[in-house]
This record gives C-alpha cells, structure tokens and sequence, in this order.
C-alpha cells in the first residue's frame, strides 16, 4: 500500500529481457531496502528481485508491460519512486494500492506563471471512475482532479510536485500510469453488480 506522495525520482540504469520478464534496474541510495521490499515506480508496485550497491533490481512481467508505462523506459530515464506504506505513518495523499488499471494520454499541457495544469484523456472503461475533485494516481503521484469533461481531466500541480516528480516533464502523448480511486472503484462495481 503507498499514499501517491512521491519519495523522489531515481535514473534508469539497467533494462534487459530475461525469460518471462523484463529487468528494470534502477539506481538508489537507500541504506535499508531488502529482497522481496515493495516500491512503486511510476505508481507501479514492483517487488526487489536484485539488488547490488547503489542498484536496485525488479522484473517487470508481461501483464504490467501491457498495462503501463513501464515497457517505454530506457536507460537515463527518471522515475517516481515511492516506498510502501509502513504501520504508523501519517497517510498524505490517498490510498494508492500500485496496481495500475491502464494508461491515460497526456493531450495538453498549460504552465504559465500563475499555474501548471495537465489535460489527460482516460480510455473510456476508466473515465467512469472520475469524479470532480476525487483522487486519481498519476504516474504515482496522488492528485485531485480540478476539471473534469467526459473522459478527459485536468489536475493542477503545486511546485513541490514538480520539483520532487517527473510529472511536469513529459511531451504531449505521453501515456501516464493511472490507477483509479480505490473508493470510486469499490462503488461502481457494487452499482453495475446490482445492474
């Protein structure tokens, strides 16, 4: 379980195709990270498969290769990294489980002096779990939703998330990760259930 607040973004530094997966291994600092040890990466939950001095070793299957982002990254790239939810913290942002439901397309992009905001288009089996001012994972970073027109959304982005995220530095047609509210997700299923 993670929150959407976003660590800090760590480089790309390894991808190979092994047998059944995809190694992704990125580079970190971290003094106490384990084998088996959750982290999102791009608001993916990812389990430790490696790990080596300042490397950290994950092995991306095929149903998150599908599903995500993931499978367009490439050495010196940036991703958001955030480690699992311990017992006792505070919970910042909203509960992000890292299980991605597909990717939404970044068609436009406004920064300007007075704000930054970012217009994506959801597939249209995902938009139904938008609501205005509900939470949304994007790339692993827990935002509100400030507008919101059929299946496309704005969220507007505070400095901070743009100087701890990658978020702000994507080209138009981007495919973001998003995981949908887990609340929102929980209740349309009950309602389309009981038709």
């Amino acid at each position: 379980m993670f929150t959407g607040i976003v660590e800090k973004t760590l480089r790309v530094i390894g991808v190979a195709q092994g047998p059944m997966f995809r190694r992704l291994t990125i580079a970190h600092d971290w003094p106490d990270v384990k084998l088996g040890e959750s982290i999102a990466i791009n608001g993916v939950c990812l389990t430790i498969a490696e790990l080596a001095p300042g490397e950290i070793g994950f092995d991306v299957i095929k149903e998150t290769l599908d599903k995500t982002n993931l499978g367009l990254l490439t050495n010196g790239d940036h991703v958001n990294v955030e480690r699992a939810l311990r017992a006792g913290d505070r919970i910042d942002g909203h509960f992000v489980q890292g299980h991605v439901d597909g990717t939404g397309t970044l068609v436009k992009q406004v920064a300007s002096e007075s704000e930054w905001r970012l217009t994506i288009e959801a597939p249209p089996h995902l938009a139904k779990y938008l609501a205005p001012k509900g939470s949304i994972s994007i790339d692993g970073v827990s935002l509100t939703i400030a507008a919101l027109r059929e299946n496309q959304f704005e969220v507007a982005l505070i400095p901070t998330t743009l100087n701890l995220t990658n978020i702000g530095k994507h080209e138009l047609g981007w495919p973001f990760n998003l995981e949908m509210d887990i609340i929102s997700k929980q209740i349309v299923h009950f309602l389309e259930q009981r038709g």
